[in-house]
Parts: C-alpha cells; structure tokens; sequence
C-alpha cells in the first residue's frame, strides 16, 4: 500500500469518525424529543485501485414501522374507548346510585315519604307541602338527566367538528412534508429531520382516525383510515367536512336532517360508509352522539311517562278523566304516546296544585281537578298515590325492560345500568390503554439508549485516534523521505 492510500483511507476514517460523533452527538440531544428516531451512519468499505478506506452513504432512521403502526392503531381505540368511558361516567353521576341525595332513585324515594307523611295528616298544609316539592324535585331531577344527556350530545357533536379540523390540518401537513422531502431527496439532502416532523404530525392524528402509512416512491407516504378511506395519496389530501349543530335537544337526529355526517370530498357520507372511519375519537363522538346517549335519552323518557301515566290514571285520582294529566304533565299539557321523546326535559308538576302557580295545595288530597277541596281527614288519594309508585305492572313504554316493575325498580334498574355501562366502558379503556403502552414502551426501547449512545462515541474517540495515528505516522514517513532527499 502507498503512503498516499494510507493517507486516503486515514481520512475517510476521520471523515466518517467526525460524521459519527456528529450523529451520536444529536441523538444523544434528541433523546426526549417527540418523534425522533434515532439515527445510524450508512457506512461501507471503500474498494478503489488506490487501496480501501471507508464511505459514508448516509444516515438511516431506526424506527420499527411496524411496531408504529400497530401504535397507532392502538392509539386510535384509546382514543374512542376513553370518549365512550367518560360519557358513561358523566351518565352514572346523573342517575345517581345507591343512597345519595342526588341520585333518582333517593328523588322517588322522598317523594313516596311525602306522600306517606302527608296521608297520617291529610289536613296538615306543611305536609302537602311537602308532597309538592319532593313532586317538583322529581320532576327537576328528570329534567337534569336528560339535558345533561343532550349537553353531552352537544358536546360530543362539537367534539367531532374539532376532530374534523385537527384531522385537515395534519393532512395538509403531511402533504407540505411530503413535497418537501422529495424536493431534499432529489438534492441528495438529509431529510431525516422532515421524516422526524411528518412523523409527528401523523402520530397526533393517530387518536382521531386509526391511520395506516404507506410509503410511496422518493420518500413520501400515501395515509388511508383502517376502514379505507384515501385521507393523502398524491400532493393534495383529501377533503373532509362537518357541519356542527349547535345545541342538541332530544329531537333531533341524522334521519330527520337536522344532524349531519361527515362529507369526503364533497359527497355526503351514508351510514354505512361512515364506517370507513371507524376505531377512533371521531367515531366515537359520532356514536355517543347518534346512538348512546339516544339510548338514555329513551329510556329516562320511558321512566319519565311511566311517572305521568301512574299519576294519570282516573283509578288513583278519580276527579280526572280518561287522558288528562294528573300530578305530572308534559309542560302543563296532557302527553301524548307519541311525543315520549324528550318527554323528561317537559314533564312538571301540574300548576293545579301549586299555589305559586295559582293551584291549590288541597287539591293533592282531593283531586287534581276536584270541585271542592272536601273532608279535610280525607287520605284515600294520598294512599293510593303511594301505591302508584310500589304497584309493580308492565311499563307503558316500550323503551323499558317489559317486566312488572315498581318505579323503584324501575329506577334502580337505570341506575345500575349506567353504572354498568360505566364499569364495562372503563374495562375497555385499560385494556386499549395497556395494549397501547406495551407497544409504545417497546417503541421507546427502539429509540435513543443515552448508555449505549456514549459506548457508541467512545468507539468513534478510538476510530478517530487510531485513524489520526496513522495520518500522522504517514506524515512523519513523508517527511522522513523529503529529508532523505
């Protein structure tokens, strides 16, 4: 070997010692930054007529794609099980359970004992008083779980409006990567620091819709949903939009028009092609929104006409007639069978017997529409308006379990089935979030090892010395040949 292909290779072996430090060196800074993965010189020997030496082709990013893409998917049932889990929780505070003061069933409850207390003394305004308030708490407490559940469907819907924009922007952010990856690619430039920022954008998306990657020629990447929607493939994403409601009331639904789907590339979406989508937050606001909480809704309506119809009937208070409204109306109107939905938001107690009102507090234990307010000692009404509440029979509405049931276990069977739907959604969510931990922890353990990372220079010090060693010995031989001469 010549002194001058010692020399050649001395320098690559500087250049790419140099090129390594520089590498370890940024990855050892990067070791906590978000969507960087950590980077390794592409290097080869170099064969040429004048001896060896060492090339430096690049640098490649160390990232298992497929550990990220099952990430990602993971990160996307996090996502709609953790929407769905909290929806349930807010839905289980709103029932209530067991003894507390705020629940539906202690609401019944105190009502029943009005009425019990109010039957020892029928002639006792205090205690008919009673029976009005713990009335209008009943009816309060129905109206408080059915707008928290059209404020959660509120909420839900302009949850899927925000989706939609972060969803549009990370498209048009990867699609600006992309184009400038190949424009870098086509220089012969480093574009790890541009793959690093793509990266990140797609992984902040993953929760909303579950992402698959693809990788295109010249460093680019096409992104379809799980279900095979073409969200980027080519320079210009796809186009989605969603127009947000406003205020949800009990209603209003997609079948009537009043709610929309989503629209890709200006077609509106059918129901079946909404599941293109599915597996993420997106989805998951769409179903809390169209079909879970529509779900409660119907039943606290059933619960509620079951209330109005036990109060309603001319057996427990015969001063009414077939079809009127008894203690409870639908916003001081008799309810019709076909206007149960939304009946819990305006069922109230009737103005007849509310002197505020203009009613009169007798008329409780005479009859809601008696003539004269009769035999003061009188409690048959008041006995057999208790017994409305323990008499188990078949519920009118068809939105209820059809068994004889009390309204006591009416409620307590809403109750417990929130709490659950709780326990059931919640189970679910760990088991998403595990799942997705396990994979980003294996993930993590792909990305920079600090340890291994000083190993790493302290090999390149050695590369560095032991090549430096030999570039000055060659020197030295060279000069010993010039003062030969």
């Amino acid at each position: 070997m010549s002194i001058s292909s010692a020399i050649s290779n001395a320098l690559s072996g500087l250049t790419a010692a140099s090129r390594g430090t520089e590498q370890v060196s940024s990855n050892i800074a990067n070791a906590l930054t978000p969507g960087y993965a950590r980077r390794e010189l592409d290097i080869t020997s170099r064969m040429t007529e004048r001896g060896g030496g060492v090339s430096v082709n690049g640098v490649n990013r160390m990232i298992n794609t497929g550990l990220l893409a099952d990430n990602r998917l993971a990160k996307a049932s996090v996502g709609a099980s953790s929407a769905v889990s909290a929806f349930h929780v807010i839905m289980e505070k709103a029932f209530g359970t067991g003894q507390e003061a705020s629940s539906l069933g202690q609401a019944l409850t105190t009502f029943e004992s009005a009425l019990s207390s109010a039957a020892a003394r029928p002639d006792n305004e205090t205690r008919l008083g009673n029976v009005l308030t713990a009335a209008t708490d009943l009816a309060g407490k129905l109206n408080a779980i059915s707008d928290m559940i059209q404020t959660q469907r509120t909420t839900a819907d302009r949850a899927i409006g925000k989706d939609v924009s972060r969803l549009n922007a990370a498209l048009e952010q990867v699609a600006t990567l992309n184009a400038k990856i190949v424009t870098l690619s086509a220089q012969g430039k480093d574009t790890s620091s541009l793959v690093d920022a793509r990266q990140t954008a797609i992984d902040d998306i993953a929760d909303i819709v579950p992402i698959k990657e693809v990788s295109r020629e010249n460093g680019r990447v096409a992104l379809f949903s799980a279900g095979g929607a073409i969200l980027l493939d080519g320079t210009q994403p796809a186009r989605i939009e969603f127009e947000s409601a406003g205020a949800v009331t009990p209603e209003m639904s997609v079948a009537d028009g009043s709610l929309q789907r989503l629209t890709f590339n200006g077609k509106p979406l059918t129901d079946s092609q909404m599941d293109m989508f599915k597996g993420g937050t997106l989805s998951a606001n769409f179903a809390v929104r169209d079909v879970i909480a529509v779900g409660y809704q119907q039943q606290i309506d059933g619960y509620a006409r079951e209330v109005y119809d036990r109060f309603a009937d001319p057996a427990v208070d015969p001063s009414l007639t077939a079809g009127a409204p008894g203690i409870f109306t639908d916003a001081q109107s008799a309810l019709l069978a076909a206007n149960e939905t939304g009946f819990a938001s305006r069922i109230a107690v009737t103005n007849q017997i509310d002197p505020s009102n203009g009613g009169e507090l007798w008329r409780i234990r005479a009859g809601v529409n008696a003539a004269t307010s009769g035999n003061s000692g009188e409690s048959g009404l008041l006995g057999r308006l208790g017994a409305a509440i323990t008499q188990s029979r078949l519920p009118v509405s068809g939105n209820l379990s059809q068994t004889p049931q009390s309204l006591h276990k009416l409620s307590s069977e809403l109750s417990a089935g929130a709490a659950t739907s709780r326990l059931q959604a919640e189970a679910t969510a760990l088991q998403d979030s595990t799942h997705q931990t396990s994979l980003k922890t294996a993930l993590l353990a792909d990305g920079v090892d600090t340890d291994k990372e000083m190993e790493s220079l302290l090999a390149l010090e050695h590369a560095y010395s032991a090549n430096a060693k030999v570039f000055q010995t060659a020197n030295d031989m060279l000069d010993a040949i010039l003062r030969l001469t």
